[in-house]
């Protein structure tokens, strides 16, 4: 005897955003939570100056140096894995934006260090994540 009832309607997974400020924004929220969780501290998110931005300024937990962490994320892999975005150009866009931040703040004396957390955003939520450790030196 065959049932013809109301199937229960299957979970949809949330699609990824459409447009590159959204799919940036939701990134920079992942990056933040995989870094709390590994026991980094947020100093501050989204510094902007004259030179550049920062997406994300923390400090390592194993010594306590300041990093600097430029945050690339996409909905696929269509335009190449996310950290070759980091150009030598955004790296003197950031590099800028750090020594503005070190000075704003006095800090040009502490241990710091250019980190690129590259993203590759999947609709379930189990996005990929590579932490690049010391992707780039201070460039200007």
């Amino acid at each position: 005897m065959k049932w013809f009832g109301k199937v229960a309607p299957q979970p949809q997974a949330d699609p990824l955003p459409a447009d590159n400020i959204t799919v940036g924004k939701l990134g920079e929220e992942v990056a933040a939570a995989f870094l709390t969780a590994r026991g980094y501290r947020m100093l501050e998110r989204n510094f902007r100056c004259k030179g550049g931005e920062v997406d994300i300024i923390t400090r390592d937990p194993t010594d306590s140096s300041l990093v600097f962490v430029e945050v690339k994320a996409r909905r696929s892999l269509s335009y190449g894995v996310p950290q070759l975005a980091v150009t030598p150009f955004k790296q003197r866009q950031i590099s800028k934006a750090a020594l503005t931040w070190l000075s704003k703040n006095r800090l040009h004396d502490t241990n710091a260090r250019f980190d690129v957390i590259a993203i590759l955003l999947a609709t379930n939520g189990q996005h990929k994540i590579e932490h690049i450790v010391n992707a780039f030196e201070l460039v200007y």
